[in-house]
């Protein structure tokens, strides 16, 4: 097995790859590939972390971060703040990101389903000796070819084998399928899925199943989240080209701006109004170009009070240097503000105040420190809410 470790956005590793397993890497999209010569290649890491087997190969991308717990509270702490900040999902030790991934999905999913497996009503199709609930008249003229037994029926049962079990199932199998969670890990997911063993799995067709939070299935909320998390950061495990692909990345820009509006935006509740997140409007008036600000902050009234977008990593394109700030001011310029706020990743970008010219917008550019204690963040994304409201703390 041949085995590259890189740490996020740092230096670039050189391994050996077969044709397939470069066209597997390209077709991944975590990492800059770049062919050198006789079979070597260059990997560059960039915005994703986690670990992928594809091939002969095991690639890990380590995040910048190195206390894991901090990535899990980043993951999890828009779904439910209460819970992602407590000891409940607080590791006393993470070997790495999988079994800390591991460990914290198989807490939450004991808790849930040590009460028992939640029951609703799904829809069953099935073919009987005897009616139940609907006939399906096209199924039954198709496939019996005009015999009256059995009867292609459609009913709706009350049962375990819903949405929220199916996902809970989908995401162990999906961590079981992690060579590097091992042990009591291992274990517990083994007796997860062995509780879930009357649940039926979604055909390939189905796709994920879909699930609503309402108050009956509530003890599942958070499980429920973070099984979306794994499954959504593991997309690819599936035939990549002639090689099958397993594991699953996390896309730091993506964490990092979720946790960013997602915070923030419960900070300014306190202020009124409410947030508007990655919504479309348009540059030009024939609505040829769109723009999709992180957030924008609208007062009761209705109008926009407050622009905010979010950036772990500055983006200077060879060429075009300061594209955040003209992405900023365009934004400002479409909804009339006359002030905007970028908030980097502290060491990705500078803290400072840009004055444009003769337009009237400032651009604030500020920095948080993804290094600090939860609590130490929470406390910065407060103040910041307040100076973006220009509110006093």
């Amino acid at each position: 097995m041949k085995r590259l470790d890189l740490v996020e956005w740092g230096d670039t590793g050189s391994i050996d790859l077969s044709p397939e397993e470069y066209e597997a890497l390209v077709g991944l999209k975590v990492s800059k590939v770049t062919r050198r010569s006789h079979g070597k290649y260059s990997v560059k890491p960039q915005k994703h972390v986690g670990s992928v087997k594809f091939g002969d190969v095991q690639l890990n991308i380590r995040p910048k971060i190195t206390e894991i717990n901090r990535l899990l509270f980043f993951i999890g702490y828009c779904s439910n703040p209460a819970i992602w900040r407590d000891e409940f999902v607080r590791l006393e030790k993470a070997d790495g990101l999988f079994p800390a991934v591991a460990e914290s999905f198989v807490r939450l999913a004991s808790h849930s389903i040590d009460q028992g497996l939640l029951q609703g009503y799904a829809t069953v199709a099935d073919r009987l000796s005897v009616v139940r609930g609907r006939v399906r008249f096209r199924d039954q003229i198709t496939r019996n070819f005009g015999m009256p037994l059995p009867v292609a029926v459609e009913y709706d049962d009350f049962t375990c084998d819903v949405a929220e079990n199916k996902m809970i199932l989908l995401a162990t199998l999906r961590l079981l399928g992690m060579t590097d969670i091992e042990g009591a890990a291992r274990q517990r997911l083994s007796r997860i899925r062995a509780m879930l063993d009357d649940i039926t799995l979604p055909r390939k067709w189905e796709g994920t199943p879909k699930w609503s939070a309402n108050r009956l299935n509530v003890r599942y909320h958070d499980t429920l989240r973070l099984a979306e998390v794994i499954l959504d950061n593991s997309s690819f495990n599936q035939d990549n080209g002639p090689l099958a692909v397993s594991g699953f990345m996390f896309d730091m820009s993506k964490i990092y701006e979720d946790f960013v509006t997602g915070s923030l935006g419960m900070a300014m509740r306190q202020f009124g109004g409410n947030p508007k997140l990655q919504e479309s409007r348009y540059l030009d008036k024939g609505s040829h170009v769109k723009i999709r600000p992180d957030l924008v902050w609208y007062g009761d009234n209705g109008n926009p009070i407050a622009v905010v977008d979010a950036k772990y990593k500055s983006e200077r394109p060879k060429g075009f240097p300061e594209v955040d700030l003209y992405q900023m001011l365009a934004y400002c310029s479409v909804l009339g503000l006359p002030e905007g706020h970028l908030i980097y990743a502290k060491g990705n970008g500078a803290a400072r105040t840009h004055e444009i010219h003769n337009c009237g917008i400032t651009i604030h550019c500020h920095t948080l420190d993804l290094a600090s204690p939860p609590d130490t963040l929470l406390k910065n994304i407060e103040l910041l809410a307040h100076v973006i409201m220009r509110r006093k703390p």
